[in-house]
């Protein structure tokens, strides 16, 4: 068998696990990525791409006021009795100095979000902007041919293969058809897609989640850490005092025995595609197959599998094992079912969610992990499958476009024959299709419409928080998140619940290090990301609050096995 000896090894290459070799490298150590799959990035690179870490650089640069005590008090009241004082403060001191030391380090640039508001901005230390950050759209030309081993995007959440950034770039493409100054804009965008598909074969201008990735790669690449891709990592090897001193892990060339001398940091991106855990930890998955996300088929649950088996405490039972979020089911071209997530359009005038009881029961513009909670709760209570439908009329429809649907001018009579897009002349023509009940649909419906009219919603209140705003349609009055649903033809997409990360995960110390089932840690053993137990408790305050620790963390780790303070 093969050797291979290094000071650090990274299992895995989202964010968490990038983060943590270019910090480690930056401090002169010797570091080896690893990824099973044949693309690195991980989760990250289809995600958003947010970062919520507060009193960041970019906030404080552009006169944000916050502090740590605040946001302390904001994470003690989401966390409620699951609140980790430890590693919450490790958070909270290290993230701004992780935020610093990329932007004068690395390749990490961030933007900030000013009006990306935290989710309860209106709970004890909330705020309504500021503490989340996205990394700066980069040029994939930069990391020349290793391009081609970048995740790509999620697919469904791209116009054509095209990234689209969100707030003032989105709201373009949303007036494509109402402003010249828009109009050009899109066009421009869209003519660069055109030049980069014709000489690359895939987008150059990397937005989101895949900037993110794409800048911690390249600076992975310009300290010399190798990222080797289709190398799984079989086993952990430990020393006879349990310290973990490296792993065997399969590659292209054969088994190959890694020696890290500083240690081995899991972050393999928790458990999404793992029906088994799925199963035991996910109320709405009774099979495990119940569920569907949109992270990668690879990320299977090897970290903490890896963890488990070195003697790790694995941590669940929270509110929430996972960070949920609606999402439906294109239908594609090779017969396959895709994943769209529903970040925008639950805040969009005009849109709103009923059961199949037809009543709505949320406030659409919360957060996608509270709009699950309460789908979960409503149709456990009615007794019938876990589900709900986005009901719309066609002005909404051709306005701000419906999950996979885009706006106008983008045809839309397609996903009506693949049986994505749900239509009816009238609200009971409607609700016959969808198995809604029709006379309660129209109820709910003329109740709605009569305040929504005035811009009202006494029932749940949509657009009644500076979070629900941020994601409506500003030039919409009075209130941005509020319109009737009344001229038909009608229109619906039937909604299921997924994830875009699991909570449940290695208990750790304030160090990143790895807690054992006697609450001490294992040596030479480290975790980020989703790999790691959560520090929100279960729950999910603000945009942004996986990955802002995963990078957190990451760099907490590295700072700890090269023996700094900072």
């Amino acid at each position: 068998m093969k050797k291979h000896i290094c000071d650090v090894l990274v299992v895995g290459s989202g964010a968490g696990g990038l983060a943590s070799a270019v910090s480690a490298a930056h401090r002169r150590l010797d570091v080896l990525v690893v990824e099973k799959e044949p693309v690195f990035g991980g989760t990250s690179a289809r995600s958003g791409g947010w970062m919520w870490i507060p009193c960041n650089a970019p906030a404080k640069r552009a006169g944000v006021e916050d502090s740590p005590e605040k946001a302390r008090r904001y994470l003690e009241h989401e966390a409620g009795e699951h609140f980790d004082a430890a590693r919450v403060d490790a958070f909270l001191e290290a993230g701004p100095k992780a935020v610093e030391f990329f932007e004068q380090n690395t390749a990490l640039q961030f933007d900030l979000g000013p009006t990306f508001a935290d989710y309860h901005p209106d709970a004890p230390g909330g705020m309504p902007g500021g503490r989340s950050i996205v990394a700066r759209p980069f040029d994939g030309r930069e990391i020349k041919d290793e391009i081609k081993r970048l995740r790509p995007p999620l697919a469904e959440i791209t116009f054509l293969g095209m990234m689209i950034g969100s707030g003032k770039e989105l709201l373009h493409f949303f007036k494509v058809t109402k402003s010249p100054i828009s109009a050009f804009y899109v066009a421009k965008l869209f003519l660069k897609f055109l030049r980069d598909m014709a000489f690359y074969g895939r987008p150059m201008r990397l937005m989101n989640g895949n900037a993110l990735v794409a800048r911690l790669a390249k600076s992975c690449f310009d300290m010399n850490v190798p990222i080797w891709t289709r190398a799984a990592v079989k086993e952990l090897l430990r020393d006879e005092t349990g310290k973990v001193t490296g792993a065997i892990v399969d590659t292209a060339e054969g088994r190959v025995e890694i020696e890290a001398r500083k240690g081995v940091v899991l972050a393999a991106g928790g458990f999404p595609q793992d029906a088994v855990r799925r199963k035991e930890l996910f109320p709405h998955a009774p099979s495990g197959h119940e569920h569907v996300s949109p992270a990668p088929p690879g990320n299977t649950g090897d970290g903490l599998r890896l963890g488990s088996a070195a003697g790790a405490a694995i941590k669940d039972g929270l509110p929430n094992d996972a960070a949920w979020v609606p999402v439906s089911r294109p239908p594609k071209r090779d017969g396959t079912l895709g994943v769209f997530p529903h970040f925008v359009d639950r805040s969009k005038p005009g849109v709103i969610a009923v059961t199949r009881s037809g009543k709505r029961f949320v406030n659409e513009a919360d957060s996608y992990h509270d709009f699950c909670q309460a789908m979960m709760k409503a149709c456990t209570k009615e007794g019938g499958e876990i589900c709900a439908y986005f009901i719309a009329d066609h002005k909404t429809l051709r306005t701000y476009g419906l999950g996979f649907v885009k706006p106008s001018p983008v045809p839309y009579r397609g996903h009506i024959r693949s049986g994505y897009l749900f239509e009816g002349r009238t609200l009971s023509e409607l609700a016959e299709q969808i198995g809604v009940d029709g006379a309660q649909l129209e109820r709910t419906v003329a109740t709605f419409n009569e305040h929504a009219r005035k811009g009202e919603d006494p029932e749940f209140h949509k657009g009644s928080t500076s979070y629900n705003r941020s994601l409506g349609d500003p030039e919409h009055g009075p209130n941005p998140c509020v319109a009737p649903v009344e001229k038909g033809p009608f229109y619906a997409v039937k909604l299921v619940i997924g994830d875009l990360g699991t909570f449940a995960g290695l208990r750790c110390d304030e160090n990143a290090r790895v807690l054992g089932e006697d609450g001490q840690p294992i040596g030479g053993l480290y975790a980020a990301g989703n790999d790691a137990l959560s520090i929100m408790g279960g729950n999910y305050p603000g945009g942004g609050i996986t990955l802002g620790p995963a990078i957190t963390f990451g760099y907490i780790a590295a700072r700890h096995m090269s023996g700094a303070n900072s």
